[in-house]
């Protein structure tokens, strides 16, 4: 009876043994922010409208509407049309990973910044579409840029420049607003066009547009992007988000799944900018920072109090204050700066958030 019983123990106690020597799983958590700090003429800013930011490392590049802007050592440096910049203002930014170039997107032509000098390109001195700039990304040699006469391709090894537009590419019309690069693939959102994909090896194209043809309401749900009329485009860890002026899409590849404001922690349907980085998507909206992470949400809000954290899971919802809060809820742009800091572009100033859990 005692061997029985010491046999029993021992199988009981193996088990407990394997999962006290498992490593403890640790659950995936939703980025939250706080402590927030705004940044505005005051402090050394030429402008207070702040339409992108992008970080680098240690420094930080920001685009306003009265020049090129460089944050560094808690100092603001301002580049202007003096100093060889294409037009004051700056809609958007990326940085090489082989090179270090910083490539500047303006309402007059794109500017590469290498070696402490500008080089300007503009439809008149090069191959670009047109010298409204909405966004620029780096992919490797490539360089991509959406404007407001179709999108560019720039070979910087080649030094050749290639367009595509409604002749030569699925697109309803020449004007797009964001693109973005990965998995050997190219995004570009197009005004009106849904999102266009290009893909390197094949040089071939595709279409992503809503299926329904409302422009009004998305009529059936997640049978593809939620809509024609997409500002942005982002794609991280294998997931395709679209961000347009009546909610947002997922895609994975397979399947479509659409978000708004009204079913989800969306702040708001029209949607300025996203960036995705990992798992979790930053979405600019004009009703504050969401931010998204597959299943739950946490939005922010500029407040007369100061500021406030909006949470969303599964439906269900809560309002947590916050004495600091971004500058203003009209966000264009977003950022992440390492693991902890967040950048964040508005309408009246720039803010910077640092993560609390």
């Amino acid at each position: 009876m005692k061997k029985t019983l010491i046999i029993t123990g021992l199988f009981m106690f193996i088990p407990m043994l394997l999962m006290a020597s498992e490593p403890e799983k640790k659950s995936s958590t939703m980025p939250e922010y706080g402590k927030w700090e705004t940044f505005t003429t005051k402090d050394g800013l030429p402008a207070n409208k702040i339409f992108c930011v992008r970080a680098d490392g240690d420094r930080v590049w920001i685009g306003t509407s009265h020049g090129l802007v460089l944050y560094e050592n808690d100092e603001f440096k301002t580049f202007t049309v003096e100093d060889g910049l294409a037009h004051p203002g700056v809609l958007s930014i990326d940085v090489s990973e082989l090179t270090g170039d910083v490539w500047i997107g303006t309402l007059g032509g794109m500017n590469r910044f290498s070696a402490g000098e500008f080089e300007t390109f503009t439809q008149f001195n090069s191959g670009l579409a047109n010298d409204v700039i909405y966004s620029v990304v780096c992919d490797r040699e490539h360089v991509w840029c959406a404007t407001g006469g179709g999108a560019g391709h720039y070979d910087t090894y080649k030094e050749e420049w290639a367009i595509y537009t409604e002749r030569n590419a699925p697109m309803h019309e020449p004007w797009t607003y964001g693109v973005c690069a990965g998995d050997n693939k190219v995004w570009i959102a197009a005004w009106g066009g849904g999102v266009i994909e290009y893909q390197y090896e094949s040089g071939n194209f595709r279409d992503y547009i809503d299926p329904d043809g409302e422009m009004e309401i998305d009529l059936f749900p997640d049978d593809g992007v939620v809509h024609d009329i997409t500002t942005a485009v982002s794609h991280a860890n294998g997931i395709l988000w679209v961000a347009t002026y009546f909610g947002m899409s997922r895609y994975d590849g397979n399947h479509w799944k659409g978000y708004f404001d009204h079913d989800s922690g969306l702040a708001s349907n029209f949607i300025n900018f996203l960036k995705a980085k990992d798992d979790v998507v930053y979405l600019c909206t004009d009703e504050g920072l969401s931010t998204f992470n597959s299943e739950e949400w946490v939005s922010y809000k500029k407040t007369a109090m100061g500021g406030e954290r909006l949470y969303w899971k599964d439906g269900e919802s809560s309002t947590k204050s916050d004495p600091t809060g971004i500058a203003h809820s009209f966000t264009i742009g977003v950022d992440l700066q390492g693991d902890d800091t967040i950048w964040v572009a508005t309408s009246y100033g720039l803010s910077r958030g640092t993560r609390i859990n």
